[in-house]
């Protein structure tokens, strides 16, 4: 039988990192973590504190949907990190927050427009705001729809360029190639969404980066070009 305790510690040791951030009240956030190879993912139980969270808790579901390991109800929210590890390849991790100025975003249906090198960064343009579910969606299977929508966003977008999305009426999602990874993504796009309230509360009318700035700074951290940071 396979072992499936790396991305149980992984996605624990993640989720557990989530209070200190800042990003999460109560228990709403949650973090999955992918074993491709295998075709299954690690996620936090539902409702579970995260101080008491351990290992042997994250629960273990197959890429099918189905139960693999864990005695615990996964996080509502399976559904939802399910349809993007399925969609997103490149990705490993996906972590849902409510964090609060990324949510601010998205209730107003806004996407985060990039004013500076902060955001540039970590996204290559505006993080998105999906359209909102169709009452069919919300009374149907809500939580793969909310997937749908994201993923239906996506379809002109590079999803390892813009690591992160904002559910109109919901809250922000992002992902990347590690539980780590993904963490320091949400916690980035809760920075700029910051940042981005108070340089619109100065300046309504305040243009986004030059995409020549945009470029460079993203460029300079990702891809073959990448010269920021020590090499592995």
């Amino acid at each position: 039988m396979p072992s499936y305790r790396a991305i149980q510690e992984e996605c624990c040791e993640a989720n557990r990192a989530l209070p200190a951030t800042g990003l999460v009240d109560l228990t709403f956030g949650n973090v999955s973590v992918a074993d491709r190879e295998l075709g299954v993912f690690a996620i936090k139980p539902s409702g579970v504190e995260y101080d008491k969270l351990r290992p042997e808790d994250m629960v273990v579901i197959g890429f099918d949907g189905a139960l693999v390991a864990g005695s615990l109800r996964p996080s509502s929210d399976t559904p939802t990190h399910r349809r993007l590890l399925l969609a997103f390849e490149g990705i490993r991790s996906v972590v849902h927050t409510h964090s609060r100025n990324a949510v601010a975003f998205a209730q107003a249906g806004l996407d985060l427009p990039c004013f500076g090198t902060t955001h540039c960064d970590y996204f290559h343009g505006a993080v998105p705001v999906t359209r909102a579910l169709t009452p069919a969606e919300v009374a149907g299977d809500y939580e793969w729809a909310t997937g749908d929508v994201i993923v239906e966003r996506f379809a002109a977008l590079e999803p390892l360029q813009v690591p992160g999305v904002l559910v109109r009426n919901h809250g922000p999602f992002a992902w990347a190639a590690s539980g780590a990874k993904a963490v320091e993504t949400a916690l980035a796009l809760e920075i700029v969404a910051d940042l981005a309230m108070k340089t619109l509360a100065l300046n309504p009318q305040a243009a986004p980066a030059p995409t020549y700035l945009l470029d460079k700074h993203f460029f300079r951290k990702h891809g073959p070009t990448a010269y920021y940071g020590q090499p592995c």
